[in-house]
């Protein structure tokens, strides 16, 4: 639940600036009846990306056990390749992006009636299905017990209260801390992730080495107790992960993590 939350908080948040830059840029060029456009895109947006969700849920319960392995594996994977994109794009582009977006609203407004509509449907689309993927993903590998769904819509309101307060100037926020933070932390979720998609693929015989156990803690940990909930919940935690689980979760978070710090490193005075 609470890796949904994070997944939910930040990538919502981020959502939500976006349309916060293109509504307040509209007011500022004196266009505030146009508001209602960005709205509808963003409305569009945010249906698509639900709707994404629900069909990857409802396509996978109807396909037979191996098919849903080798679905859930390989979306489990490229959402992680999404996500970790993601994060990285962000700590590169984000300082730009309110520059960018306000440059699309002005190239929009000289043209057709429905341009700010898309303008807002394509800022937040990429955000929403990229969201979408990897919530879906981190719920498949958490589990349903852990109750991912709620931990993903209360993260998605809160970032939605979040970014009207500080739209209205209610609330202020360092969001380049918010998001250096959050950005590791979905670093760590992913990792667990991967390890989850890397272990579908071994349970149908795609990936048929290194299926030796790395570690048991089955005894310690005990099966959906509120440690496994918690663990599992937050980092996708397996108490016995085979080899190459164990290899993709740290590799992944070795290469990863020391990117990501490099990138968001501070430069000296």
């Amino acid at each position: 639940m609470l890796a949904n939350f994070f997944i939910g908080l930040r990538e919502g948040l981020e959502a939500a600036l976006v349309v916060g830059i293109l509504v307040a840029y509209l007011v500022k060029l004196g266009h505030k009846n146009q508001a209602s456009k960005i709205l509808l895109g963003t409305l569009s947006a945010v249906l698509v990306s639900v709707g994404v969700g629900f069909a990857l849920t409802a396509v996978v319960q109807d396909l037979p056990k191996g098919t849903q392995e080798l679905i859930s594996g390989v979306t489990s994977i490229i959402a992680v390749g999404f996500v970790t994109w993601m994060i990285f794009w962000m700590a590169r582009q984000g300082k730009n992006m309110s520059a960018n977006l306000r440059k699309q609203i002005d190239s929009a407004l000289d043209k057709q009636v429905f341009g700010l509509a898309l303008v807002a449907f394509l800022a937040v689309i990429r955000e929403g299905i990229e969201t979408s993927a990897f919530i879906w993903s981190a719920a498949r590998a958490t589990g349903s017990d852990t109750n991912p769904l709620w931990g993903a819509a209360i993260g998605i309101f809160t970032a939605a209260v979040l970014g009207y307060l500080i739209y209205r100037g209610a609330l202020k926020m360092n969001l380049s801390t918010f998001f250096r933070y959050t950005g590791a932390f979905l670093v760590l979720v992913a990792a667990g992730i991967l390890a989850y998609g890397v272990g579908e693929l071994q349970e149908i015989g795609i990936l048929p080495l290194l299926t030796d156990k790395t570690y048991d803690l089955s005894g310690l940990i005990t099966a959906d107790g509120w440690l496994d909930n918690l663990l599992r919940g937050t980092i996708s935690f397996k108490s016995a992960p085979t080899q190459l689980e164990s290899i993709a979760w740290v590799g992944y978070l070795a290469v990863a993590g020391i990117t990501y710090a490099r990138a968001n490193r501070k430069p000296k005075a």
